[in-house]
Formats: structure tokens, C-alpha cells, sequence
């Protein structure tokens, strides 16, 4: 089996940082690994599986106890063995933040927008529900005003149901008249709404990061299954890092050269080389109390338009 010095460097890199956040890495794991091949997982193994990356069966208990108390995780004691599984709200949070990382690049955009009005408010509900709506990329364009040119809107339905305000909250699409798509004052909108400066820099960085793991990856064969599943995991953690505070506006929108178009082409690439190794890994480590981890389910494969 072929190790590349480049990954054991990645790795080395996690495990010095401090802290080590180990629930979003353990959201990582569940939401990229875990969920597509049933959800459910002995702990055991999994605090196994995190030990290499340097999270200790300490940091792995509290970090599934916080989880679990969140309401992302249920557990199922079957003698001494406790195993954890995606709740419903659990597995819905996680299809919903993981299906952008996924995701075709760049739909066609319609030219419209999703405008979100919530001036009926009070202040506390209000403040929820801007932060929640910018978790999904929407835009402050005015004060209590809220818009996104391509939206989720079943994302959207259910984020403003949980919240109870569909009665007080006014959502509607809106369109350009009179003018193109990408005019000069609606680019300007869009940088001031949106901190694409900062978000293209961490981009860069996440390049210059993983472009030599690729070079190194195209020139290697036989890679140690161990190796695989280290990198597409700290892959997809630093690159769903990133995709949390990126908006996913039209192409049309964004700058020429956005770096978070290479960097979507670069964690494709790397992963399609690489998934298929991380499952071995997988299926020789992980138990349920049924077995081994259960074969990924079939939409897995369409990841990233096609694996």
C-alpha cells in the first residue's frame, strides 16, 4: 500500500491545531460517511476510526454526548455497546447542509430573486431568523429585508415553519425590469451585501493547501485505504468550513476568476480518486449492531454529478 507523506503532513496539521473542535468533525464524518450507509454507528468503533486524526476517546464521548443533546444523534444501548444514530431532524439538518457541498456547480439562474420581508417582527425573532436565513446564504439588502437569487425553497419553507412565522414573514420572488442581469449597480449590491473578498482569500488558501495532495495523488497507485479516509474527510471539513459562509450566488454574480469555482473543481477531483478507498476503510472498521456498515445507498454515487 502506497502512504503519501503530504497526507500524514494534513493530518499532523489537524491534530496540532487548538482546539480541536471534535463535534464538527464528528458532523464531518456522520454527514459525508456515516448517513449514506444507514446512519448508525457503534461508538467503540468510531472512537477507533477518530484516534489517528487525534481526537481521544474523551473528546469523542463529550463531543456525541453534545450531539446527542442537540438533537442530532439518539443512542441505543445494547449490552455494554452504545450506538448512535441520525435522528430525523438529525438526518434532515445534515441533508440540508451537506447537499450543497454536492451539489451541481453552477444551475442555471433564472434571473429572479427570493425576497424575504420580516418588518412584522420583533427584535429577538428577527435576529433568529437573519442568522438563520444566512446560513443559507441569504443577503441583508435592507434593514429587515432579506433576498437570495437562488435560494432553496424547500430550505426555506421549512426553516420559516420551524420558526412559526409564516403568518408574519412575507416571501416573495421578485425580477429585474428594464435592465440585465448583471448591472454594474446590482454587482455593487452584491459586494455589499456579500463579503466575497475574504470568502475568495480562504479559497485561495484551500488551494494552495490540497492542489499538491492532487499532483501527489495522480502520480500514486495502491493507496493505503487508512490514508483515503483521512483525506476525504479533512478535505470535506475544510471545504464544508467554507461552503457554510459561502452565499452559492449565480455565476453571473460573482467576480471573474472566482477562486471557489477551482476549489470546487479541486475537492471533485480529489474525492472521485479517493472515495472508494475511504469506504474500504470504512466497511473493515465500522460495526453496527447488525455488522459491518451496510453498503452506501445509491444516490451516493451521483455526488459531484457522478463519482
Amino acid at each position: 500500500m502506497t502512504r503519501l507523506r503530504c497526507i500524514e503532513e494534513l493530518v499532523q496539521e489537524f491534530q496540532e491545531q487548538r482546539p480541536i473542535r471534535g463535534g464538527s468533525l464528528i458532523i464531518t464524518i456522520f454527514g459525508d460517511a456515516i448517513a449514506p450507509r444507514g446512519g448508525t454507528v457503534w461508538l467503540g468503533s468510531l472512537i477507533n476510526l477518530l484516534e489517528p486524526l487525534g481526537l481521544n476517546q474523551r473528546l469523542v464521548r463529550t463531543s456525541i454526548f453534545r450531539l446527542t443533546k442537540g438533537g442530532w444523534l439518539t443512542s441505543n444501548q445494547i449490552g455494554r455497546r452504545s450506538y448512535y444514530t441520525l435522528t430525523d431532524s438529525g438526518r434532515r439538518r445534515f441533508e440540508s447542509a451537506f447537499r450543497r457541498i454536492y451539489a451541481e456547480l453552477y444551475p442555471e439562474w433564472d434571473g429572479k430573486w427570493d425576497m424575504v420581508l420580516a418588518t412584522q417582527l420583533d427584535n429577538e425573532l428577527r435576529k433568529v431568523l437573519k442568522k438563520e436565513l444566512e446560513w443559507q446564504g441569504f443577503g441583508n439588502i435592507a434593514p429587515s429585508i432579506m433576498a437570495h437569487p437562488m435560494a432553496d425553497q424547500q430550505e426555506l419553507y421549512n426553516t420559516l415553519q420551524e420558526l412559526c412565522v409564516q403568518a408574519e414573514v412575507i416571501h416573495m420572488r421578485a425580477e429585474m425590469v428594464g435592465t440585465t442581469q448583471t448591472s454594474a449597480a446590482l454587482k455593487q449590491l452584491v459586494h455589499e451585501c456579500w463579503n466575497l473578498q475574504q470568502l475568495a482569500e480562504d479559497y485561495k488558501q484551500f488551494l494552495d493547501r490540497f492542489r499538491p495532495i492532487l499532483r501527489a495523488l495522480e502520480s500514486a497507485e495502491n493507496l493505503d485505504p487508512e490514508q483515503c479516509f483521512q483525506l476525504r474527510t479533512l478535505l470535506i471539513h475544510h471545504y464544508r468550513r467554507l461552503l457554510l459562509r459561502d452565499p452559492l450566488l449565480p455565476e453571473k454574480l460573482l467576480p471573474a476568476d472566482w477562486a471557489g469555482t477551482s476549489a470546487r473543481v479541486l475537492c471533485r477531483n480529489i474525492y472521485r480518486r479517493i472515495y472508494s478507498g475511504a469506504d474500504q476503510w470504512l466497511a473493515a472498521t465500522q460495526e453496527t449492531a447488525d455488522g459491518p456498515l451496510p453498503e452506501p445507498a445509491p444516490r451516493f454515487y451521483k455526488r459531484f454529478g457522478g463519482l
